[in-house]
C-alpha cells in the first residue's frame, strides 16, 4: 500500500522488503570449524557480531537460500521487550553464513529503500510506536507476528534522498560510536592497571599474603530476608538490580520502603557511603560495587554488606578482585551453591581466600581507579550529547524536517 507524502511515499515494510522471514532451524553450538549460523546475540549490540555467531556441520546447499547478503537486515522478533525490533545491517558479507531462527531477515528492494535507511528507521519512535501495537507482551518474552510486521508503515523519499539521510545519521552514530568506545577503553584501562599491579589473582605469581575475607572486614552481613512492599515514595530500597559492576545506580529504577520497615531493616544491615556491595543471589550474583551514596536506604537479602578493614584491605581492590573475571569463572565459583539459581551463603562470602597486597600499594591502586571513575563520569555527560544529537538527526530526519 503506498500513499503519497510531501517528500515522498509513505508505503508498507512490504512494499519495501519483499523478502520478510524467519531464520533457519539448525542446531548449533559454539564450536568453530562448521557453517556460521546467527543468532540473538549476534545483533546485540546492533551490529553483526562475527564473534558471537553459533555454528553446525551441515549440508550447505540445503540452506543456500538462508545465506545473509550485502543489504540484509536482521531483526529480533522474540526477546524482551527492551531488545524487541533490535536490528542489524549485514555489509561487506565476505563468507557463507546463514540466517539463523529467531532472527528475521528483512531484504529490502534496493530500487525501492537504500538500506541503511532502512536500518535507521528501526530506530525512531515511529517505528517502535507501531511495533508496540503489534507486540505480544510479557515480563520475560515480548514477540510480534511476520504478517503484522509487513504491514507497518514507513516514509520512503527519493532514494537520493535516503542516502542523504543515511550519510548525516553514519556521522553522528560514529559520534556516539567512539565515545562507547572510549568508555570501554576505560573499563579496559582499569581491569589492566590491576593485573599490573598485583598480578593474576588466581595464579598469585607475585606470593601475596592470603586471608579470608572475615579477617580483613569489620562486618559481612546481609539485607533483609522478608521482602517489604514497594512504595511510590518513602526510604530508597536497594536489591541486586540497582548494582552494576563497580556502580550502584539506584535512580534509574527507583523503590522505596516506608519508613518503619526500614528502620527494622537497618538495624542489623547499615550500609554507608564506601561499603562493597556484593550480589549474592540470583542471575547476576558475583558482581560487586561500591556504594557511592550519602543517604540511608535499606537492602534486600540479595545483596552482601561487606565493611573493609581499612587498615587491611582497600574496598576498591576488594570490588575489583571480586569483579575479576579470573577470579570469578576459576575460584569463587566453587563456592557457589544452588544449580537452577546461583547464590552465595555469607558464611561461604567469609571463608573467600583474597590476596592481602601491602594497603599502601592497594591504596595506590583505589587512587588511580577514582581517576579512571572520573574521567568515566565525564565522558557519560559527553555521551549523553552526542546521543542527543542522534536521536534529534533521527527524528528530524523521518519527519521530514532534515535540510
Amino acid at each position: 500500500m503506498k500513499k503519497t507524502m510531501s517528500s515522498g511515499m509513505i508505503m508498507t515494510l512490504a512494499d519495501v522488503f519483499p523478502l520478510i522471514r524467519n531464520g533457519a532451524s539448525i542446531k548449533q553450538d559454539d564450536t568453530q570449524g562448521g557453517i556460521p549460523i546467527t543468532r540473538i546475540e549476534t545483533i546485540a549490540d546492533g551490529t553483526i557480531d562475527n564473534s558471537r555467531l553459533g555454528f553446525a556441520d551441515i549440508d550447505t546447499e540445503k540452506y543456500a537460500t538462508y545465506y545473509l547478503q550485502d543489504g540484509d537486515i536482521l531483526m529480533s522478533h522474540i526477546n524482551s521487550w527492551a531488545h524487541l525490533g533490535k536490528t542489524a545491517l549485514a555489509e561487506n558479507i565476505k563468507a557463507k553464513i546463514i540466517h539463523g531462527m529467531n532472527l528475521l531477515v528483512l531484504r529490502p528492494n534496493i530500487n525501492e529503500l537504500f538500506p541503511r535507511y532502512g536500518k535507521y528507521f528501526f530506530e525512531t519512535p515511529l517505528f517502535k510506536n507501531q511495533l508496540y501495537k503489534i507486540s505480544n507482551q510479557s515480563v520475560n518474552q515480548s514477540s510480534f507476528a511476520i504478517s503484522k510486521l509487513r504491514s507497518l508503515q514507513i516514509p520512503v523519499p527519493k532514494l537520493r534522498d535516503q542516502q542523504y539521510i543515511a550519510d548525516i545519521l553514519d556521522k553522528a552514530d560514529t559520534l556516539r560510536k567512539k565515545d562507547q568506545q572510549l568508555l570501554q577503553y576505560y573499563d579496559d584501562l582499569a581491569q589492566n592497571l590491576f593485573i599490573d599491579m598485583f598480578g593474576n589473582p588466581v595464579r598469585n605469581e607475585k606470593g601475596w599474603p592470603q586471608k579470608s575475607l572475615s579477617s580483613a572486614c569489620v562486618k559481612i552481613t546481609d539485607g533483609t530476608h522478608f521482602s517489604p512492599p514497594s512504595q511510590a515514595s518513602g526510604v530508597p530500597y536497594i536489591t541486586a538490580k540497582h548494582v552494576r559492576k563497580n556502580k550502584v545506580d539506584f535512580f534509574n529504577n527507583p523503590t522505596y520502603v516506608t519508613q518503619e520497615d526500614h528502620e527494622a531493616i537497618y538495624s542489623r544491615c547499615t550500609p554507608v557511603k564506601g561499603d562493597v556491595l556484593y550480589i549474592k543471589d540470583g542471575a547476576t550474583t558475583g558482581i560487586a560495587a561500591i556504594n557511592n551514596y550519602d543517604f540511608e536506604f535499606s537492602m534486600l537479602s540479595s545483596l552482601a554488606l561487606i565493611k573493609v578493614n581499612k587498615q587491611v584491605l582497600n574496598n576498591y581492590f576488594l570490588a575489583h578482585w571480586l569483579n575479576n573475571e579470573n577470579i570469578k569463572e576459576n575460584y569463587i565459583r566453587n563456592y557457589m551453591a544452588g544449580a537452577a539459581i546461583r547464590r552465595f551463603t555469607l558464611d561461604k562470602i567469609k571463608r573467600f581466600e583474597i590476596l592481602i597486597p601491602p594497603i599502601t600499594l592497594q591504596n595506590k591502586f583505589a587512587t588511580q581507579i577514582q581517576n579512571i571513575e572520573q574521567q568515566k563520569e565525564k565522558l557519560k555527560l559527553q555521551m549523553q550529547e552526542s546521543e542527543n544529537l542522534f536521536q534529534s538527526l533521527l527524528q528530524k530526519a523521518f519527519n521530514g524536517d532534515l535540510n
